[in-house]
């Protein structure tokens, strides 16, 4: 099923954000067709330019030399500042060769680690969070500092300012929406003095530059291939989380990688509707999408709930090499903001590390 996403104008909403809550009520409610996701079309030009530099150094990136790519891991911060490959554990698929079990609801699932995307994290508004030290020592994955790839790094040169960009773009966008989503959610909030601009924190900020490597050479995707063949259903724990459109490239050798379209339609971003309907997303390359994160629906009581989604490789040929590119921020509170009558953000947060992160259960 596919179905169309909510869409609203940059200059709507930064000119007029309050003629938007009947937009932001179809895209975010809890009637049974909402998506959970709301696209800004109209932005200014500078987005595309941005984006598809971006997009472009998470190849560049991907492909370079293992040992240069481990000189960027943090394992002091689980994996969550820097590079990352192969340490996050997803329910069932996408996986690899290392399983992880866990019991939940009587049930003994396999947990594999991901395999198929290797990610880069950053705040891409603050380097050092500005926080008392014992605090960023109790929560290294959401306070670390930004480690950054040497600026002389062949192949990448210019990677930090083009993060920078494009995440200091797309947060600027999303503080806008969420002072457009405050007169919605401010009917749904357990606590009426909360403001939902005023719970997204710079110091907490955390972006995702995300490669999605091509299937394996010698077993292509088929049509009956799982619905989370590239990365498995998920919810992010933010309170918002901006996503661009995603670029395909395809590899060939000698060669640079070439743009392509989407290898399949079956592949790219599902949603599960607020009625549990499996929906198939696209997301124009000149727009960004905003969705609900778990701290939203824990800030509201499960009113308004996060969005799972997942993302299909697509039926594939035979010695087709063909990778995706994209990009995420999270927007977060901070961690002493109370967001249930159980949990502050970072009490939260360490749980859905535990989940994630084998190292997570030793911090």
């Amino acid at each position: 099923m596919s179905t169309d996403v909510v869409s609203i104008s940059y200059q709507t909403l930064v000119s007029s954000p309050s003629s938007l809550e009947t937009s932001i009520e179809e895209a975010f409610g809890s009637h049974s067709q909402a998506l959970g996701i709301i696209l800004v079309k109209d932005l200014p030009p500078v987005y595309p330019v941005y984006r598809e530099r971006l997009l472009k150094f998470a190849y560049d990136f991907a492909h370079l030399d293992e040992d240069i790519r481990e000189k960027y891991v943090d394992p002091g911060s689980i994996y969550s500042y820097g590079w990352s490959h192969g340490k996050e554990i997803m329910n069932g698929r996408p996986g690899a060769n290392d399983h992880v079990y866990r019991l939940l609801a009587g049930y003994l699932l396999t947990m594999e680690l991901d395999t198929l995307k290797g990610s880069y994290y950053a705040n891409p508004v603050v380097d050092v969070p500005d926080v008392n030290p014992a605090v960023k020592a109790a929560y290294p994955p959401i306070y670390g500092n930004n480690i950054w790839p040497d600026k002389n790094e062949i192949g990448i040169e210019g990677f930090e300012e083009a993060f920078k960009d494009l995440g200091g773009f797309v947060f600027d966008v999303g503080r806008h929406l969420a002072g457009a989503c405050q007169p919605f959610v401010s009917k749904y909030l357990t606590d009426v003095s909360l403001s939902v601009p005023e719970l997204i924190s710079t110091q907490t900020a955390k972006a995702r530059l995300l490669h999605y490597f091509p299937p394996s050479e010698n077993s292509p995707t088929a049509e009956d291939e799982p619905i989370d063949s590239w990365c498995g259903f998920h919810k992010d724990h933010s309170l918002l989380t901006g996503l661009c459109s995603a670029i395909f490239l395809r590899e060939e050798a000698g060669m640079e990688p070439t743009a392509v379209p989407s290898p399949s339609p079956t592949s790219g971003l599902y949603i599960r509707t607020r009625g549990r309907d499996l929906t198939k997303v696209s997301i124009p390359p000149d727009c960004l999408a905003f969705q609900t994160g778990e701290a939203l629906e824990l800030v509201t009581a499960g009113k308004l709930r996060a969005t799972p989604h997942c993302v299909r490789v697509g039926q594939t040929q035979v010695g087709a090499k063909i990778s995706r590119e994209t990009f995420a921020l999270f927007m977060q509170p901070d961690t002493h903001q109370r967001i249930s009558e159980s949990d502050t953000f970072g009490s939260f947060s360490k749980k859905v590390l535990e989940e994630h992160y084998k190292e997570a259960r030793v911090i």
